[in-house]
């Protein structure tokens, strides 16, 4: 259990690791990773996230919900479909949230649909896992709404700015997802990463998106998380004992998990 980390955000149920699952836990736990959150993006991976969770019991933990590239003008019914079913054994509503950079075409659906499963995180006490691309405003503007009575959460996948990362520190009890952007050549998060409290920071994948360097082109993996808190390490200018124990305790308090489970 000494410094275990935590993957908070791997697509486990992607068929780019139905080949060789066994051997991506099997090399993620060598790693030193002692626990996987796994995300859904709509109903059936809803379904896949908590068979596997199922199957990886103690191990991987499931999410719920509707991801904000797979609302359609269907989005009422897929969330009734999902609404009876949260709680556990999922531990947190996730991804959803807001993502403008293709198309803008469901943009009033993606924005409805989000507050939808905020008010299911209020409702329910568990997590939010929010994926945001190109929209932070906008989600900021439904998120402040509830802000008092929001249990916390994750900014998944967070790639901004200075003042960016402020606004969303602003929202107490959630931290930000760092994973393999920050090992990347043209990444500003080395600049940013030191304006955010080591406190607010958990560990992602994105697994088998987002490969780190020297990783980068392959299929991401949660063993690869290392090189994620080599860098992280090497930012905060720490012992990367610290960045694993911080992210880990991080990561437990935000999805109320228990590491001797």
């Amino acid at each position: 259990m000494n410094h275990m980390i935590i993957d908070t955000h791997i697509h486990l149920d992607g068929e780019e690791f139905a080949a060789d699952l066994d051997e991506v836990v099997a090399r993620a736990k060598q790693a030193g990773v002692g626990k996987m959150l796994l995300p859904a993006i709509d109903a059936n991976t809803t379904d896949a996230v908590e068979t596997l969770s199922n199957r990886l019991k103690g191990y991987a933990y499931p999410m719920i919900g509707l991801h904000p590239e797979e609302v359609r003008n269907d989005w009422r019914e897929v969330l009734g479909l999902l609404r009876p079913r949260v709680g556990a054994p999922f531990v947190a509503i996730g991804e959803v949230g807001l993502d403008f950079y293709w198309s803008r075409e469901y943009e009033q659906e993606q924005m409805e649909a989000f507050e939808e499963q905020v008010k299911w995180s209020i409702e329910t006490r568990l997590p939010l896992m929010i994926h945001c691309r190109k929209a932070q405003n906008e989600m900021v503007t439904i998120m402040r709404r509830y802000k008092n009575d929001l249990p916390g959460g994750v900014f998944h996948c967070f790639t901004g700015n200075e003042i960016e990362a402020a606004q969303l520190l602003d929202f107490r009890n959630f931290v930000i997802g760092i994973g393999g952007v920050l090992t990347f050549k043209k990444s500003n998060l080395p600049r940013v990463l030191p304006t955010i409290p080591l406190s607010r920071i958990v560990l992602e994948t994105d697994a088998p998106y987002m490969a780190p360097v020297p990783m980068r082109g392959k299929r991401n993996e949660s063993s690869f998380l290392g090189y994620v808190v080599e860098k992280m390490a090497e930012v905060y200018q720490i012992d990367p004992k610290e960045v694993r124990q911080q992210t880990t305790a991080n990561a437990c308090r935000v999805f109320r998990i228990d590491l001797t489970d």
